[in-house]
């Protein structure tokens, strides 16, 4: 993986490359909650209370969420400027070591301009194989460095590789967060062709989708604008993961994905 002004770990990058080529990576037998779900399980329960659908209701209008992990990077700035030029919101899944402590100030940037930041852990860890003590400090760091710089603290991890199970779910549902995974891969990581990336986002995606990419890859920024274009022309609402659950909201020690 291309990082900021270099490469990670050559393992984490064959670790990488394993899991998305898997395109959900190895939770085939995780049990999941999809958006569609969520939203159903809160007007269920609503007692007749109104239910808190925000800017968007998802039942209604073709959403769709944007993510990235593994920034901030030296490429997150051009991007956080067009999502500001479409108007599009997206959720950010960040990177501690190398990255949170490197680019506070686009930490701050996208907490500031209406997205939704979360947690890609500390340092990219395989949660799935490290002690439950490493666990916790791997989701208590960036927690903590996102809190401090945006006054909130994230309620949204997602697992490195997608790897998780009933001790990560545990161990989340002690922290306080909800796990979110992916329905759209372009494997941004195997390629810098910007076309490609977007055809393989648009051949992908449907409704609820939770579209997966990489901001630490050249290629993936210059892509980002016809994504978008796209997806618009075809109906689409882009929506935060939160926004894309409401009027319910991700539950600690749970995971979502369509």
């Amino acid at each position: 993986m291309r990082g900021p002004g270099r490469r990670l770990r050559p393992a984490v990058l064959a670790c990488v490359a394993a899991c998305l080529a898997l395109t959900l990576s190895g939770c085939a037998e995780v049990d999941t909650t999809a958006p569609s779900t969520a939203r159903a399980d809160a007007a269920h329960g609503a007692h007749g209370a109104p239910a808190r659908f925000g800017s968007v209701d998802c039942r209604e209008a073709k959403c769709v969420a944007l993510t990235f992990d593994a920034g901030p990077s030296e490429n997150s700035a051009r991007l956080l400027d067009i999502l500001k030029e479409k108007k599009v919101p997206a959720t950010f899944f960040l990177l501690g070591k190398r990255h949170i402590e490197k680019y506070p100030e686009l930490v701050r940037r996208m907490a500031a301009e209406g997205h939704e930041v979360a947690s890609h852990t500390w340092d990219h860890k395989i949660l799935t194989r490290i002690p439950d003590a490493r666990i916790r400090e791997e989701l208590k760091r960036p927690d903590d460095a996102i809190e401090r710089l945006t006054g909130r603290r994230p309620t949204l991890m997602r697992p490195p590789q997608g790897r998780t199970d009933a001790d990560v779910h545990r161990i989340c549902k002690e922290m306080g967060l909800a796990e979110v995974l992916w329905s759209v891969t372009a494997k941004d990581y195997e390629t810098d062709d910007s076309a490609l990336i977007t055809r393989r986002v648009l051949d992908q995606v449907s409704r609820d989708g939770i579209i997966l990419l990489h901001d630490i890859y050249r290629g993936t920024v210059p892509a980002v604008p016809g994504v978008i274009d796209a997806l618009k022309a075809r109906g689409y609402v882009f929506v935060t993961v939160p926004q894309l659950l409401a009027p319910g909201t991700a539950e600690p020690g749970k995971v979502y994905r369509p």
